[in-house]
């Protein structure tokens, strides 16, 4: 027999026993990529999120703590203004930290010219995760943002 004809009959036998194969295999290969690519957009989505949430309550609070009149009108309306605007995003403010620091003058934040600023950190669970080794605790991504403002020359004028 010649050698054509051999590879031609091993062909032939192969593409019989593969007949029907095709669907199987793109369901196994579709889920194998299409899982994995799924939870992936969903875990970016919830940390693009939380970082837009992060960054504007960072912002916000400076804003409003530099337009206060008083220190501690100052520091409630800037926690309040984290609160809301964290929980415009979906996150929970409980778990965020906040801090506010002060210069060149740490005691008396309000100062003229002096500059505010404000840190936010918290923890951004990711989707679809079990808490990690019963510590209720989900797994997560932590998130940081920092904002600076200055206090105007003209504070205390009003």
């Amino acid at each position: 027999m010649p050698r054509s004809r051999r590879w031609a009959e091993l062909r032939d036998r192969f593409l019989r026993d593969e007949s029907g194969s095709a669907s199987l295999e793109f369901i196994t290969v579709g889920l194998l990529l299409l899982v994995p690519t799924v939870y992936l957009v969903l875990a970016l989505s919830a940390l693009e999120s939380a970082s837009f949430g992060v960054e504007g309550a960072a912002r916000q609070a400076t804003r409003v703590f530099v337009q206060s009149p008083s220190e501690g009108a100052a520091e409630a309306a800037a926690r309040t203004s984290v609160e809301v605007t964290l929980a415009d995003y979906g996150i929970d403010a409980r778990n965020a930290r906040v801090a506010i620091s002060c210069r060149p003058n740490p005691s008396a934040c309000l100062t003229r010219r002096g500059f505010v600023t404000v840190a936010i950190t918290t923890m951004v669970p990711l989707p679809l995760m079990p808490p990690v080794l019963s510590l209720q605790l989900p797994a997560g991504i932590p998130v940081q943002s920092v904002a600076t403002g200055q206090v105007s020359r003209f504070w205390g004028s009003r």
